[in-house]
């Protein structure tokens, strides 16, 4: 078959190559006398920054009129309430099937046995997750779902920045939509300005993706640039577990539901790849988000149940993040100062990984979840620390099974339900499909 060069899958691996190549001479080009990045990092880096900043402004009004109209579609359907029940069913199944890898490859690697206090710099971590703040963190402050932080640099500066909490937001989009169905006939000119909304989003979001082969160029040329693999080194037995984690699940695990369900992986891969990547360069499951839910429209499900489940997916299911990761870092950590783990411990884990995973929606990375796993362990938080040397490689590969999850609970439970598009889902790509999104 030939290789088709205007194919979206293929122009965003390419861009990964360049983005490899010029990260590498990035690298060989060196800091500047003071230590700032020179000026191939620095272009890639301000680039990287504008793609993800346009990826993330779209997100917010992407997941109020998505949701609201979605819910609003689903009282033309008799299964609405099924529907719903099912991705939370399956959200936990693949979890913890996640967490089950995560803990059986830390029990028999063990990880942080033997490591050298030396070899390792501590840094405390910025954010701590915790229960009480989670069930807070629920609540909307304001109507906007707005919230607002600020953090201290080395030199005292204070920088406040403004932000969207997306799990807040998802809370206010289901509570007016569900509000839209109550009051009936009433809220039809409500209904018709989202639906024209969410119609003028995605035209915009058309032209957003068309700059991912680029993006995805300058991140993961900003990824190898800042941080190269030389941090591995002193992690390498820990690394080495939480990539074969997430090979495991992505590869063996993925594959298998899908032919457990009539589904043929190939079909899968083909047209989720490019969502894949993304989130593999981008260390975002809310900024993917818009492609996300494209890749699974593509793959043949029902519009209205796509625009429901994958925004909820986006903020709430994470195999990669809050699943294999906490596991293997909390018996790392555990091994680290040599605290023995028990049945119970365990057992805590899995708890944490399958009720608590939304504590990291809206975030880079997974420090919430991990310090959330560790204190309800009773293990040293310090611990965290410990892995943010080599967070944002390990990250990489943690947010690409966040999407390809998404995307696959998405699917398996519109063939479940008889919502899926076989045709769609063993259809030949259009080239062009991720820039023009579905209608």
């Amino acid at each position: 078959m030939a290789l088709n060069y205007r194919s979206f899958g293929f122009q965003v691996l390419a861009g990964m190559v360049v983005g490899l190549l010029l990260g590498l001479v990035a690298r060989q080009i060196g800091a500047g006398p003071d230590g700032e990045l020179n000026w191939l990092a620095t272009t890639l880096k301000t680039v990287g920054s504008i793609f993800v900043s346009l990826l993330k402004a779209i997100v917010p009004p992407l997941v109020f009129a998505a949701i609201v109209a979605s819910i609003a579609n689903l009282r033309a359907l008799d299964n609405a309430a099924r529907l719903a029940g099912q991705t939370l069913l399956w959200f936990a199944i693949t979890a913890l099937i996640a967490v089950a890898i995560g803990i059986t490859i830390g029990v028999i690697v063990q990880p942080g046995v033997g490591v050298s206090t030396a070899a390792l710099a501590a840094k405390q971590p910025d954010s701590i997750g915790g229960w009480l703040d989670f069930l807070k963190g629920l609540v909307p402050g304001n109507s906007l779902a707005l919230s607002a932080g600020s953090k201290t640099s080395d030199t005292g500066a204070i920088t406040t920045t403004v932000s969207f909490n997306i799990l807040q937001l998802l809370v206010i989009s289901i509570a007016v939509g569900l509000a839209t169905l109550k009051i009936g006939d009433k809220a039809e000119p409500f209904l018709a300005f989202v639906r024209s909304l969410l119609a003028v989003v995605r035209a915009i979001l058309g032209w957003v993706i068309r700059l991912t082969p680029i993006g995805s160029a300058a991140l993961i040329g900003t990824a190898i640039a800042t941080y190269g693999w030389s941090a591995l080194a002193q992690l390498g037995s820990f690394t080495a577990s939480v990539y074969l984690g997430l090979a495991l699940v992505l590869l063996v695990v993925y594959p298998l539901l899908l032919i457990a369900n009539g589904l043929k992986p190939a079909a899968f891969f083909a047209k989720a790849w490019p969502a894949i990547q993304l989130g593999f360069v981008s260390r975002s499951s809310v900024g993917t988000l818009p492609v996300t839910e494209a890749v699974t429209e593509r793959l043949g499900v029902e519009k209205g149940y796509a625009a429901f489940a994958i925004p909820l997916a986006s903020t709430t299911k994470m195999d990669g993040c809050a699943s294999i990761y906490p596991a293997l870092a909390a018996i790392f950590v555990a091994g680290f100062y040599g605290i023995p783990l028990h049945a119970i411990d365990y057992a805590l884990i899995v708890f944490v990984s399958v009720l608590g995973s939304a504590a990291t929606a809206g975030l880079t990375g997974a420090t919430v979840m991990l310090t959330l796993t560790l204190s309800t362990l009773g293990l040293p938080l310090e611990g965290a620390g410990l892995l943010l040397a080599i967070d944002p490689i390990l990250d990489m590969g943690r947010t690409a099974v966040n999407v390809a999850g998404q995307v696959l609970v998405g699917v398996i439970v519109a063939k479940r339900e008889g919502i899926l598009d076989e045709g769609a889902y063993y259809g030949s790509q259009n080239p062009d499909a991720l820039i023009a999104p579905a209608e």
